[in-house]
């Protein structure tokens, strides 16, 4: 079928087979170039389809050599559908992965359900014996709590005042102002329950009673502060009060792990372009300044850097530099006093008139399309595709 791009609010329900499968190959061949890691051999990635979690388990196979479980929640393609990209890019992975001769296995399902972890804990038994590193990247916008049944639901709201900023629709290029009510408490909790550090502990907990975590392994979870401007829809709203959990949580699993000679960590990562940043009004205008600025700079980083550098000047690091929080902060270059004083300057003044010179506004809606397998120069998207394809290694 021929496959274009189609739209639903923030997201496109479309994806490209090619595209997807460009996507994955060139993020392989920057980890090849960049060289090896001293680091984990068995690796679980939960969340492994898109974004940092796509590319921790990219870096985790090509650049340590490790052979990688990874667990996934997409939709095959059908008669009349393509598939979602995340089912596209882990074929290319898993497709990769056995041309170069490492062992992975994926695991299409609920990551948040008993099932699931169930599942992987036999995986564990049957392939690897035990894993050594255990990556938690699950971005969802609701979550069944496996032992209650009950269905939670994220929202981005702010907490306590109105929030009003702007906001840009990035296909039209109009700057328009935002207006979100604050959150009441009931959706404060369950977006906590969605996004927090509570299903990440039950999978460290779950895993270590089973006995298939190493002697000394390792678990990191994904998180995000931003600037000021960001601030009161992120950092001081509903998702920030998550991620205070989640950094909680980590404290108290690297006390957990710890007995073991293990530990765990939160990585505070830059702002990207990733399918989780689009539904954040005030995120798409911030990272079209943002880049502009790292660019001029050429400090920026995409997906695959960022996690090529976690794993190469931290993780394994003998001692890894932390906050005073024991966080990574691999958001070190976007917070630099220079980057952060440029793009507030820019973003005092931006209106819809001068979008385009200001910003790298084409390059983020360029960015937005590759996510889903388009935009992508050497490729034809008028020419007919295989949309169905499989995923070797599926479980």
């Amino acid at each position: 079928m021929i496959i274009k791009p189609r739209f639903k609010d923030f997201i496109c329900i479309t994806a490209h087979p090619e595209g997807c499968k460009k996507n994955v190959l060139d993020q392989v061949g920057y980890t090849l170039k960049k060289g090896k890691i001293s680091g984990a051999k068995k690796v679980l990635v939960l969340g492994a389809s898109t974004g940092y979690g796509l590319a921790s388990r990219i870096v985790s196979t090509f650049g340590m050599d490790a052979d990688t479980i990874g667990v996934v929640f997409e939709k095959p393609a059908t008669n009349n559908k393509p598939a979602t990209a995340g089912w596209y890019n882990t074929a290319t992975f898993e497709e990769e992965a056995k041309k170069y001769g490492f062992q992975s296995k994926t695991i299409n399902g609920d990551a948040f359900s008993n099932e699931t972890k169930e599942k992987i804990i036999e995986v564990i038994r049957n392939t690897f014996g035990k894993v050594d590193l255990v990556i938690y990247s699950i971005a969802s916008p609701r979550r069944r709590d496996p032992n209650s049944d009950k269905v939670y639901n994220s929202k981005l709201k702010p907490i306590g005042d109105i929030y009003e900023n702007k906001t840009v629709d990035f296909h039209t290029k109009v700057i328009s102002n935002t207006k979100i009510e604050p959150a009441t408490s009931e959706e404060i909790e369950e977006t906590i329950k969605v996004m927090g550090g509570e299903d990440w502990k039950l999978w460290i907990e779950k895993l270590s009673k089973a006995d298939v975590l190493a002697d000394g392994a390792k678990t990191i979870a994904y998180s995000y502060i931003g600037p000021d401007i960001t601030h009161a829809i992120y950092r001081f709203g509903t998702i920030g009060k998550a991620k205070e959990d989640l950094e909680k949580t980590a404290h108290e699993l690297n006390k957990f792990l710890s007995k073991s000679n293990g530990s765990a960590y939160v990585a505070v990562n830059k702002a990207l372009v990733t399918q989780s940043s689009l539904a954040i009004p005030v995120l798409p205008l911030y990272i079209s300044i943002l880049n502009k600025v790292m660019n001029a700079k050429s400090i920026n980083e995409g997906c695959i850097e960022q996690m090529y550098r976690l794993f190469s000047d931290f993780l394994y690091k003998e001692d890894i530099l932390l906050d005073s929080k024991r966080r990574i902060r691999l958001d070190d270059l976007e917070m630099r006093d220079d980057v952060q004083k440029e793009v507030l300057d820019i973003w005092n003044q931006i209106n819809s008139d001068n979008i385009n010179n200001l910003t790298d506004i084409d390059a983020f809606e360029n960015e937005f399309f590759k996510l889903f397998g388009f935009a992508i120069s050497d490729i034809n998207y008028d020419t007919e595709v295989e949309q169905k394809v499989e995923i070797e290694n599926l479980i």
